[in-house]
């Protein structure tokens, strides 16, 4: 229902809203929405999108989770803070799009924090005293985000002997006893819960010197570097990370690739005809082979109420695993002009390596800034520094290139950039609030995405009676370099 406020109605229509959740068959059309002035809009902005800052020594950084549907509960979540390593602060964040459910995306954002730390720990000497290479620093990233995924699916095997073959020493009532000890305090039953659902991940991890960022990705969210042209009026905006979904031919063919002779591996651009990301953490049932979902996740209570739609593609499910938690990882030099890292191929996202790949050489080989590649003849002369918080580095669940669908994120960021060095003194008494558009950068980016100073564009995300989600879950963090 719509909260009651002091600004007049209009009417909407499916084409009107942002994003591709609203259509025809979401009628009757048109639906109210209720227009508000400029200070209810920055008011309500504020109440949905509950925007926090952080301050990362001498950056900051910026996040919001918006959903305006009051009856939907998001499935996004971000986190942004600081990883001790030895006395040395490194600093950690990113977005988590959620799907299926927010039981596995709210373990992951709690946990991959402290495991990637943990692992930061385990190199001491290297991370004690600041003398890795970076490329080892890709390397334990991948690793530690592998092993993370992978204690998913075996805690639980854990449970019954360690793999899906030894299942067929219980019967299914034994399963039952096990997993399903809520009245024990629960520990087997959330293990075996956090397999039915999943999350794409996007975290950014910098040094306590801040001289070099890394980005792992795995699904489809977007990490995007703005930076400042010569020209003051100017950004360059680079978007740094490819999908891992139906849409990146790359990633289908992929997958296709490792199942030689299925052709029921990918079907409308979903992997097994179910699922749109290729990478991500859980979503185990295209993970292990059908057994692992028959037999413990059809027998966890409450789990599914039908198992029809599961069955739709585990028939299709022969040689597993299908999706991969394996990510990309994007290396970035920030003590270094934008320009010269360009060149030097510091964007150009990893491959995916196998296990048995050495991914210290990939990215020595051919990712890492200054080496010799085929198509590089020699490294650009050295540039100048950039000031300190110059650039922005801007995290983003996929729920914001829906928002941005009629102008695009680049412009939008772009205008936004603009925007946020050049200011105007508050105009109103709300502006001057924490929290408010002078204040957070993420809210004001968002502000952007869905609609600027369109008032009318705003009010209609904003306030649509509607009695499902209308736009999806949008998650952002900003963070100065």
């Amino acid at each position: 229902m719509i909260v009651e406020r002091a600004s007049s109605y209009n009417w909407a229509y499916s084409e009107d809203i942002p994003g591709n959740r609203c259509g025809p068959e979401d009628g009757p059309w048109p639906r109210p929405y209720q227009v508000l002035d400029e200070d209810e809009l920055w008011r309500e902005l504020r109440i949905l999108a509950k925007p926090q800052s952080s301050q990362l020594g001498n950056y900051k950084a910026d996040s919001i989770n918006f959903q305006p549907s009051p009856t939907t509960k998001t499935q996004d979540r971000y986190v942004v803070t600081q990883l001790d390593v030895h006395g040395r602060l490194w600093t950690f964040t990113g977005v988590f799009d959620g799907h299926l459910g927010d039981v596995t995306v709210e373990h992951v954002a709690h946990h991959l924090p402290i495991i990637v730390r943990d692992f930061l720990r385990e190199a001491e000497a290297a991370t004690k005293e600041g003398t890795y290479a970076p490329e080892d620093i890709s390397e334990l990233f991948t690793k530690a985000i592998i092993a993370f995924d992978d204690a998913i699916a075996h805690d639980v095997l854990d449970l019954f002997g360690g793999s899906v073959e030894k299942l067929d020493d219980y019967t299914d009532a034994q399963i039952r006893e096990i997993i399903n000890d809520q009245h024990k305090g629960g520990a087997n039953w959330r293990k075996a819960r956090l397999c039915m659902y999943g999350t794409t991940a996007l975290v950014a991890l910098i040094d306590p010197e801040h001289r070099d960022l890394w980005i792992a990705n795995l699904g489809d969210c977007q990490a995007i570097m703005a930076s400042p042209s010569n020209n003051a009026k100017d950004w360059k905006i680079e978007v740094l990370t490819a999908s891992h979904n139906g849409d990146n031919d790359a990633e289908l063919d992929r997958v296709k690739q490792s199942h030689p002779g299925e052709p029921e591996c990918i079907v409308d651009r979903r992997v097994l005809g179910a699922l749109a990301p290729t990478r991500c953490f859980g979503d185990i049932p295209f993970k292990q082979p059908p057994a692992f979902t028959r037999r413990i996740l059809y027998n966890l209570f409450p789990g599914f109420h039908n198992t029809s739609p599961w069955e739709e593609f585990l028939r299709r499910n022969q040689t597993p695993p299908y999706i991969t938690a394996e990510p990309q990882i994007i290396y970035r030099k920030l003590d270094v002009d934008d320009t010269a890292a360009a060149h030097s191929g510091t964007t150009t996202p990893s491959p995916l390596v196998s296990r048995s790949s050495s991914i210290s050489s990939i990215y020595r080989n051919k990712f890492w800034p200054g080496s010799k590649s085929q198509n590089q003849k020699e490294t650009p002369p050295a540039q100048p520094p950039p000031a300190p918080g110059s650039r922005f580095l801007i995290l983003t669940s996929d729920g914001f290139a829906d928002l941005c669908e009629g102008e695009g994120q680049k412009r939008v960021i772009e205008s936004w950039a603009r925007g946020m060095v050049s200011r105007n003194p508050p105009e109103s008494v709300t502006d001057s609030e924490p929290g408010s558009r002078h204040d957070n950068m993420a809210l004001r980016l968002l502000r952007r995405a869905v609609g600027g100073d369109d008032r009318f564009g705003v009010s209609r995300v904003l306030t649509l009676d509607m009695d499902v989600a209308w736009i999806d879950d949008t998650s952002i963090v900003v963070q100065t370099l």
